[in-house]
């Protein structure tokens, strides 16, 4: 295992069919397949800013849940547009039932106006500001 390999869960905590979030900029999506399989590709769909750790997998594909560009989890091309560019691909070990995560080093292929093409702090910035301005419009007056 390499040393840029992150510990990311253990095995047991990502059942069978489940996909979970992983928080790096941009996101990376994890997806233990009903077969068993791991797979780690980036979270955000290519064509809109869209989570694909939300969406459908069937086989080694994940459709987007907001207009079903769908994904090979095994090589991140895209099988369905509306999406062109294929997402990118991280390598994921797993060893004595914990799970790795190596990242590609490749340019993540971005959608237009991606939140995640700002620096981290000024993507912080701007959560923080829409959380609070989205929780002070549902107060009641």
């Amino acid at each position: 295992m390499g040393e840029s390999m992150k510990h990311i869960c253990p095995l047991s905590e990502l059942a069978r069919g489940d996909a979970m979030r992983i928080e790096t900029r941009p996101p990376i999506a994890l997806f233990h397949t009903e077969e068993g399989e791991l797979f780690a590709i980036d979270d955000t769909c290519t064509h809109q800013d869209a989570s694909l750790a939300d969406g459908y997998v069937e086989g080694c594909e994940v459709e987007c849940p907001l207009h079903a560009s769908k994904f090979s989890l095994r090589t991140g091309t895209v099988d369905a547009p509306p999406a062109k560019l294929p997402v990118r691909v991280h390598t994921v070990e797993v060893r004595d039932g914990e799970i790795y995560l190596q990242e590609s080093d490749e340019v993540p292929n971005l959608p237009p106006g991606s939140r995640w093409t700002a620096t981290s702090e000024e993507a912080r910035g701007e959560w923080n500001k829409n959380c609070a301005t989205s929780s002070s419009q549902s107060e009641p007056t």
